[in-house]
């Protein structure tokens, strides 16, 4: 029953109680209705709506350069030549139009009929939310010949806008410092920054911008310039390795006044990567622009198909998902009065995006088809091999992933699970070898910690499709194990263990085996990542005794420093102690490596023994050092960026040879202490 609402209640909440938050204030209360979060992602969107102000100057066609600075005291400066932010007396606020763009949400000249036909920066509230969240800020302003400053500090002006000197050129700078009290950990990524600058400049063909770094006197710089626009960025994002003889289609048009753009080129690996844009702004859910792409493609490629008699009569349509594997894509529309869902501007929801590009797509793909009957065969072939290894793998998927692993049946004969039904404690061990793997069962703890030990090198399932994946004997207990299914049959909720941690040797062999596993978790369980449930032990290098004294050290530098207290413990010790004339070597690395006899030599009774595999370990010594939770060492895995880490993964996993190479040749001389 409802509670009955007294006199009493009603009076305490009165006029008083309404806040009329003004200005910029509401920005301050609710930071994350504006950025998102204030974590680094909204740090972050505070450069991106600064460099949105000045690319919508270069989309209009009076901006040619932006200059993006970090500086060494910690604020962040973007400079552009476009043409400068009015200064007049604004008509309806009686203020600087400077003041108020800076200061006034939902102000700014992409409201109007002429200042910009297209921008990024649509909800007008960009620039004053940066402002309104930085400890301090200052723009300068040159139009006309002079030169106009004013600063600000959380979203308040300190003094009106001054006329601080002359000018020859136009353009306007900010430079600000976001508040420490809003975002607690202020610390910039210029990798970040410098994919975001990148991608910038590839959506705005002719536009240069310049980042530097000066923090802590790194005086970095880089530049970009592109003319070619979409079809470079697609030939960037495939590493130049596409199957259809490297011509990558490019289309564009116009219709119901939105302007559209379209490159794409299939790779030889097997994921998909399409990326959608609206007026130069990412949209990282995609929306009525991918939509339409999407539907175009699908409808394309099954008439050309059908035309030209590579779908029979009786066969079924290709599907969406299977013009999807090996697709590199780009899709960018140019449009007056755009919806996004949210401020961050994630979706776009303008139903004419997804008219505007179905039809140019239809029309330009088509004629790209015609015209290119190598590039067209090639597409299909593709498309048609993912749709039988689409069917081959739901057979597969049948007898593999049967209602076994939903309801219960017989896991993995060599898994050793715990005793325990709760997921959040129970955690699961992939362990490399069966002779560590019955190191961590015999000393595991059976109620929360599950074994499942691995046979060799799994399959690389970065160049396997699903069917060749299932089966796999590997593979296919892990998924047993997990509990979760895969591919569209993955469920998160059925995850067996909330901690999924690889434990393998600390060589080579162990160093590629964590990576298959982590590619496999990467292209297949990527939710078991996000939600922070994958991750990689970290076993000692090496054991180090003297008397009866026991340590551990997990890196060199800390062998090195248990090794130099040991001398000096030793040192202080009364000298009836030391033997006087000895200089051979009394212990020395179980391994006989010489590195480390240089500091041995100096040490007497001390055995330093290396870790060359779990396997040399007892099962106590497992517990001790990498199972027990009090002692052991832990590293999550992340995705911080994930389209990086798609990349890095086609590089160390794919069928490339020459980027791998690159890559190694890159850093090897970074690698120090490899075992071989």
């Amino acid at each position: 029953m409802a509670k009955k609402q007294t006199s009493t209640d009603s009076s305490n909440y009165t006029a008083k109680d309404i806040y009329v938050l003004e200005g910029l204030a509401p920005v301050r209360k609710r930071p994350g209705m504006y950025i998102g979060s204030t974590g680094p992602d909204g740090l972050h969107h505070l450069v991106w709506e600064v460099v949105d102000n000045s690319l919508d100057e270069a989309m209009a066609g009076y901006c040619t350069q932006i200059e993006v600075t970090l500086q060494k005291d910690g604020k962040v400066k973007v400079a552009d030549n476009g043409r400068g932010i009015p200064v007049e007396k604004h008509p309806q606020t009686g203020k600087s139009a400077l003041e108020t763009v800076m200061t006034t949400l939902h102000a700014g000249g992409k409201f109007g009929g002429s200042a910009y036909k297209v921008a990024g920066g649509l909800h007008g509230v960009g620039v004053s939310v940066v402002c309104a969240l930085s400890k301090y800020m200052r723009t300068e302003v040159c139009r006309g010949g002079e030169l106009y400053a004013q600063e600000y500090e959380k979203g308040n002006v300190k003094a009106p806008v001054k006329k601080i000197g002359k000018c020859q050129k136009t353009g306007t700078t900010q430079i600000f410092e976001p508040d420490p009290e809003v975002f607690k950990e202020i610390i910039f990524d210029r990798k970040r920054i410098l994919s975001h600058l990148r991608q910038q400049a590839y959506l705005t063909p002719g536009i240069k911008i310049i980042f530097k770094d000066d923090r802590k006197d790194q005086n970095f710089s880089y530049g970009f310039f592109f003319d070619g626009g979409l079809r470079s960025y697609v030939r960037y994002l495939t590493g130049g390795a596409g199957t259809h003889h490297n011509n990558i289609f490019y289309g564009k048009g116009e219709k119901e006044d939105v302007f559209v753009e379209i490159a794409l080129q299939y790779a030889k690996e097997m994921e998909c990567l399409e990326e959608s844009f609206a007026n130069n702004i990412y949209t990282g859910e995609g929306g009525m622009h991918l939509t339409g792409f999407r539907t175009a493609l699908t409808r394309t490629i099954n008439d050309y198909a059908r035309k030209n008699g590579l779908l029979k009569e009786k066969d079924e349509n290709l599907l969406g998902n299977d013009m999807r594997e090996g697709l590199i894509a780009a899709v960018s529309v140019k449009i007056r009065e755009t919806q996004f869902e949210g401020q961050t501007k994630a979706k776009l929801g303008n139903p004419e995006a997804k008219t505007a590009v179905e039809a140019v797509m239809n029309e330009t793909f088509s004629a790209f088809l015609e015209k290119n009957p190598q590039d067209a065969r090639a597409i299909a072939e593709i498309c048609l091999l993912s749709a039988r290894a689409r069917i081959a793998a739901r057979a597969a998927k049948t007898a593999v992933l049967r209602k076994g692993i939903l309801d219960g049946l017989t896991l993995p004969g060599k898994l050793a699970d715990c005793s325990s039904k709760s997921a959040e404690e129970s955690e699961l061990y992939l362990v490399e070898g069966p002779s560590a793997g019955g190191s961590a069962k015999s000393g595991r703890n059976r109620r929360f910690q599950a074994i499942l030990p691995l046979k060799g090198k799994i399959l690389n399932v970065e160049r396997a499709r699903l069917d060749r994946l299932l089966s796999s004997e590997e593979i296919k207990a892990i998924v047993i194990a997990l509990g979760t299914a895969i591919s569209q049959d993955f469920d998160i909720g059925k995850l067996r263990y909330h901690r999924i941690i690889i434990m393998s040797d600390a060589d080579v062999d162990g160093a590629h085996i964590r990576t298959l596993l982590l590619t496999l978790f990467y292209r297949h369980f990527r939710e078991i990542i996000e939600n922070g449930y994958l991750y990689i032990a970290q076993p000692p290098l090496y054991k180090i005794q003297s008397g009866k004294q026991m340590q551990y050290a997990y890196i060199e530098s800390e062998k090195e420093e248990i090794l130099s207290e040991i001398a000096k413990q030793k040192k202080e010790q009364p000298k009836k102690e030391q033997p006087a004339a000895k200089k051979t070597v009394e212990a020395t690395g179980a391994d006989g490596e010489e590195p480390d006899q240089a500091v041995e030599q100096k040490i007497s009774g001390v055995n330093v023994q290396r870790y060359k595999g779990l396997g040399e370990m007892n099962a106590e010594e497992l517990w001790e050092t990498t199972m027990n939770p009090e002692n052991r060492i832990l590293l999550k895995v992340t995705i911080d960026d994930a389209k990086e880490a798609d990349r890095m993964f086609d590089i160390l996993m794919g069928e490339e040879v020459a980027p791998r190479k690159k890559f190694i040749q890159t850093h090897a001389k970074n690698v120090k202490n490899l075992d071989v």
